[in-house]
């Protein structure tokens, strides 16, 4: 069952250029993902791919000067912007990618009990923070206090004790030493198991490819290829998009070789399909219209010619 789906989802930044004349950045365009009870969903993808934004636009926080068409639904309802309100936090919950979220007048053990809604919420709190390798005296500091790994730390905890049914985490674990990051991510496997819907945004597809059950590729604000994790092997040839075998194939680890080319601006993108100035295997019907998401060989993909 689909707990949250995201659907034809568009997002555009207005900026003034001089004087009354707007600019407008389409940041977003027909993206398509969905997330299930009891899976782990991995996004990856450059950065400015829209990985970030897709959360934000989530939880209802884009900034002021951001517009925004498709549709959101949330255990099969639209997430309209009261709805947004009344499940942030609470039913849905983000680790964020700044530390910046946490309260600066706030110690970060009082903050983290905010997220209990049942039983000890200060035994709660003690265990994650045990967990997590954080010191018994951490949880009367204040953020500032704080490293930037160990406010990492606190801002996971936060979502771990929420009990929420869908976690999305931007980038959690950057800053961490490598013994909590193998901790944190059993214990996205841990709530996923038990029910919870996770979303991992990510660079890090090695390290998602431990846990996660799909990975959605990311390329200039849209999925190009939502594919299982087992696809992810060799020379990528069980990929779909050329864009995720061209990602696979230029990890260190891998081939190493780099991607020709430069992810377009989000001012000046192409009108057909948004990788084909950079694809080997692009062809003048690539240029004339963007393709529409597909399923094939139990995954999905934005390619007129993947087969």
């Amino acid at each position: 069952m689909s707990i949250l789906e995201v659907e034809d989802l568009s997002i555009s930044f207005k900026q003034y250029t001089g004087g009354l004349k707007q600019k407008h950045h389409h940041v977003i365009t027909d993206l398509t993902v969905t997330l299930e009870a009891g899976e782990i969903l991995a996004v990856v993808g450059a950065s400015g791919s829209g990985k970030s934004l897709l959360a934000h636009a989530i939880l209802g926080i884009l900034p002021s000067n951001a517009g925004m068409s498709g549709t959101i639904k949330y255990a099969g309802d639209e997430l309209t912007a009261a709805r947004q309100r009344a499940v942030r936090g609470k039913e849905i919950v983000l680790v964020p990618q700044s530390v910046n979220y946490l309260d600066p007048l706030m110690r970060v053990g009082a903050q983290v009990r905010t997220s209990v809604k049942q039983g000890d919420a200060i035994r709660a709190q003690r265990k994650v923070f045990q967990r997590y390798h954080l010191k018994s005296d951490v949880e009367n500091m204040y953020p500032f206090q704080l490293s930037g790994g160990m406010a990492r730390r606190t801002l996971l905890s936060t979502a771990m004790v929420s009990e929420a049914n869908v976690i999305i985490a931007d980038e959690p674990t950057p800053g961490m030493d490598p013994a909590v990051i193998v901790e944190a991510l059993h214990h996205f496997r841990e709530l996923a198991d038990n029910g919870c819907a996770v979303m991992l945004i990510t660079h890090d597809i090695e390290s998602a490819l431990k846990i996660a059950d799909k990975i959605a590729v990311f390329y200039a604000g849209t999925t190009v290829e939502v594919a299982p994790v087992d696809d992810f092997f060799g020379n990528g040839e069980a990929l779909r998009h050329p864009y995720s075998k061209a990602l696979w194939r230029a990890l260190p680890q891998n081939d190493f070789i780099p991607i020709r080319g430069s992810q377009p601006d989000p001012s000046a993108l192409p009108s057909g399909c948004l990788f084909a100035p950079r694809c080997e295997k692009a062809t003048l019907e690539c240029g004339q219209a963007r393709p529409e998401m597909r399923n094939l060989r139990n995954g999905m993909v934005r390619c007129i010619h993947a087969t």
